[in-house]
């Protein structure tokens, strides 16, 4: 898929590094929004970590990459997981998805890059045979939230967490 020059596609495991800058650009954004939240201090740390989930699910089958291109340069990214329902509190189906993370470069927010990868998205998993989403969104990003909203999703759950040390 190619809008406004810019390039929505399918990713494998060899191209997981190409977003690690994008993956830190949303964990900064997240440090920013999030106030009083104890997030992961150290970018590497965080990416070691994001990247090993990502890895794990590549390699299960259980997770999709999308990278939205361009020129060459990786501009932003998302990563889903495939989940098998049926869920026992929401009808998700048979399988559904979740979208673990979605990333811009903050130079080209507000172009409708974010817009362009849910689209591709949509396809993609109309084309599986997959109609649920589900997206958590970090809490105090409401500009996210709006943007998921326009989308069709709504508020299901609240997720809330005992922290331990980082």
């Amino acid at each position: 898929m190619s809008t406004l020059g810019t390039r929505i596609e399918l990713a494998g495991a060899e191209q997981i590094d190409d977003v690690r800058e994008l993956w830190l650009y949303l964990h900064h954004h997240h440090r920013s929004v999030a106030g009083s939240l104890p997030l992961v201090k150290d970018d590497e740390l965080s990416w070691q970590r994001r990247r090993a989930r990502y890895l794990t699910r590549l390699a299960s089958g259980s997770g999709l990459l999308v990278l939205a291109r361009e020129a060459d340069a990786v501009v932003a990214y998302a990563f889903l997981f495939i989940e098998d329902g049926p869920d026992d509190t929401f009808p998700l189906g048979g399988r559904y998805a979740e979208l673990y993370s979605l990333s811009v470069e903050p130079r080209l927010r507000g172009r409708g890059i974010g817009t362009q990868l849910l689209d591709f998205i949509d396809g993609e998993l109309a084309s599986r045979s997959i109609g649920a989403l589900e997206v958590a969104v970090m809490s105090g990003n409401d500009a996210a939230r709006r943007f998921y909203e326009r989308r069709g999703l709504r508020e299901a759950e609240v997720v809330m967490f005992r922290f331990v040390g980082d």
